[in-house]
């Protein structure tokens, strides 16, 4: 057995909220397991933290006009806070951004450096000559030379799917300023991955055979191409900056300097004992992530530890693979997700359930489905049907037959004995399936014992027992209020929440592990706490209205077709562009038609911040007082132009057919002027 346990859970990137699909496959499980062996007494850390550097940082940052570092705070703080609502146990929440991450990485590639690990090469890469700055993969789109999308980034293309470099996009633009970019040589540090090859092959293919086998085939995959050197830094000015002369406008990759962030955070957490966890052989070390990070969970990180000299390996890197909703896959650029705030808050109260039905469906072999019918199934027939219902017959019947007090065990029959005997062969299963990361199987086999209670209850049938014989109605209640303090424990690490309750209920503190299995957990004339439902039935208009929340977003998100009639589109214009464009709802306050014209009306419209005028050529489709006292979208930061001597200050939105046909673009309802359309 290791003296101590070190968990992690891959650093969440805070460019976004974390949603259902994040929990399912780390979150939620890596919880399991420090709530486990923490109720096992085992000396547990578990580490958490947000990931904040990187290119699409930086990208959302200069789309949404404000710096990195307000993306990362405002991320930062939205994921820690709904991980605190949910109950992940992190011992500490973290950043990368912090003073002693940036410490703590700045040393450990100095220790690389000085040590000749790295090796330094030059190439060249795309230079955006206006903006006067290298441009990092994310920063270069272009059309996909596999499939043809024409807004392709340089690593990776959304549409196929395909990973890319940036030299093979067709036609590459600078994502910065829509210019064409130029190659320039840069100079860049590289561990040499293949010099660790032999060292992985060994490690992983001869010594963890055990490790779930979509990480061990990816693994295997990866070493049997055979590994290359990867760059450990790049031309940004958004990151840890590198610590060495010379270096002026590079930073650590985002791939290097992560995983370090596991590092720094123990040693914020612990600044005097952090090396017996991180150094020492009789640590436990186990990775919680998604397959998206294996490679560089079991082949990158452990070759920089590995090269720093210093550090114990994982044990074990159980990756889940993903989740996805409603038989879609997970988007969150399209929004196609359920974000863990917004359950919270949509939800209250029902944390549990939605850990329940995350672990129970946990996509831990195969991709696998969340909907929201499911949800609502697992709740009603499972934790309110199965779980619930025993307790609260357990209780409800000690409350009418004993006034609550837990009645004394007589004599015992070779029913109760039988009964009695499956608990501990449960708890046996239960600790072998989370002790080898099968989360669903622990969770199913728990199940079981709520299984078993109601059996027991249906079986032996107290409420008609008691009409003649009391003394068996107190042994089969006492049997059902120990199997209902056994599920307390059983269930903690997964329904953390109703397990308080439950132990609310039955008047009682936390349990230790080692208490389950036994009969003793409860005394007799033991004052109980006044009964109450565990679960809610979740009825069908709270899952509509989730159901259509949903829909709205796909429609939202529905791609144009385009129809042999309409206009072909015009030629792709950056975000940046586009957010220049500010787009309002107006009110038509008098309308007249300019002298002299068939085509132009003269507008006078009330933005919200002033009253100025419009000329629009719609006079061949509306008249003045068709128009008067409408709302409709006006485009306010147009430059002013004069046209048949009257300054015209902005653009109506119309929409035009091929045959020439317009409309104006109207809000589907009223909207206070000056509502910003974006």
């Amino acid at each position: 057995m290791y003296k101590r346990y070190l968990i992690t859970s891959a650093l969440p990137y805070a460019n976004g909220p974390v949603h259902i699909g994040h929990l399912a496959g780390v979150y939620i499980p890596a919880d399991i397991y420090a709530r486990y062996l923490r109720l096992r007494g085992r000396d547990v850390v578990f580490i958490g933290g947000s990931d904040e550097h990187g290119v699409p940082i930086t990208i959302k940052a200069r789309h949404l006009g404000v710096s990195p570092q307000d993306v990362v705070d405002k991320y930062h703080n939205l994921i820690k806070d709904s991980f605190e609502r949910f109950g992940i146990t992190f011992d500490i929440y973290s950043r990368t951004t912090s003073r002693i991450h940036h410490e703590t990485a700045s040393e450990f590639f100095r220790k690389l450096y000085n040590d000749g690990k790295f090796i330094e090469q030059t190439s060249e890469q795309f230079y955006d000559e206006g903006a006067g700055q290298f441009l990092a993969d994310r920063y270069i789109i272009g059309t996909c030379p596999k499939c043809g999308f024409e807004k392709a980034y340089g690593d990776q293309c959304e549409s196929c799917g395909s990973t890319l470099s940036p030299n093979e996009l067709i036609n590459p633009k600078s994502a910065i300023s829509g210019s064409i970019p130029v190659m320039r040589q840069t100079s860049h540090w590289y561990l040499p991955l293949d010099q660790y090859q032999d060292f992985l092959e060994d490690w992983i293919l001869n010594n963890h055979k055990e490790w779930k086998t979509n990480v061990y085939g990816q693994c295997k995959s990866w070493l049997d191409q055979g590994l290359q050197p990867r760059a450990v830094s790049r031309d940004l000015a958004w990151g840890v900056p590198i610590p060495v002369e010379g270096a002026e406008g590079k930073v650590l990759y985002v791939w290097f300097d992560a995983p370090i962030g596991y590092i720094s955070n123990t040693k914020e957490l612990l600044p005097d004992t952090w090396e017996m966890y991180w150094k020492d052989a009789e640590t436990k070390l186990v990775h919680f992530i998604g397959k998206d990070n294996i490679v560089f969970h079991c082949i990158v990180f452990p070759s920089m530890l590995k090269a720093h000299g210093d550090f114990i390996l994982p044990d074990n890197v159980p990756a889940n693979e993903f989740l996805n909703l409603e038989n879609d896959k997970i988007s969150t650029s399209g929004n196609w997700a359920i974000w863990l705030h917004e359950y919270l808050d949509e939800l209250p109260g029902k944390e549990d359930v939605l850990r329940y039905v995350l672990c129970a469906n946990a996509p831990e072999t195969k991709d696998n489905d969340f909907t929201w019918k499911d949800f609502q199934t697992r709740n009603n027939s499972e934790l309110v049907a199965v779980l619930g219902n025993f307790v609260n017959r357990a209780l409800i019947l000690t409350q009418k037959y004993f006034d609550g007090k837990v009645p004394e065990i007589n004599d015992l029959t070779n029913y109760d004995k039988e009964m009695i005997a499956e608990i501990p062969v449960i708890r046996q299963e239960v600790e072998n399936s989370i002790e080898t990361f099968k989360f669903r199987e622990a969770l199913k086999k728990a199940m079981d014992l709520a299984r078993l209670g109601n059996k027991y209850l249906a079986d032996t049938e107290p409420w008609k027992t008691a009409k003649t014989d009391m003394n068996r109605v107190e042994t089969i209640l006492n049997i059902a209020l120990q199997i209902s303090a056994n599920l307390s424990i059983i269930f903690d690490p997964f329904l953390p929440f109703s397990m308080k309750k439950l132990r609310r209920m039955l008047n009682i503190d936390a349990i230790e592990w080692d208490k389950l299995g036994t009969l003793s957990l409860l005394s007799g004339g033991h004052q109980l706490a006044v009964p109450e439902l565990l679960f809610d039935k979740i009825e069908d208009d709270i899952i509509d209205a989730q159901i259509n929340k949903l829909q709205v977003t796909k429609k939202s998100n529905i791609s144009v077709v385009v129809h042999p009639e309409s206009a072909p589109p015009k030629e792709t214009v950056l975000y940046d562009d586009f957010e220049k464009m500010d787009i309002r709802i107006v009110t038509v306050i008098n309308t007249e038609r300019v002298p002299k014209t068939d085509k132009l009306l003269k507008l006078t419209v009330d933005t919200g911040i002033d009253t100025r005028t419009v000329v629009s050529g719609i006079a061949e489709f509306y008249k003045p007082e068709d128009i008067t006292g409408k709302q409709v979208c006006l485009l306010v930061n147009l430059a002013p132009r004069k046209i048949k001597g009257i300054e015209s200050q902005g653009m109506i939105l119309m929409a035009k057919d091929a045959s020439g046909k317009m409309c104006l673009m109207q809000p589907s309802e009223i909207i206070n002027n000056g509502a910003e359309i974006g």
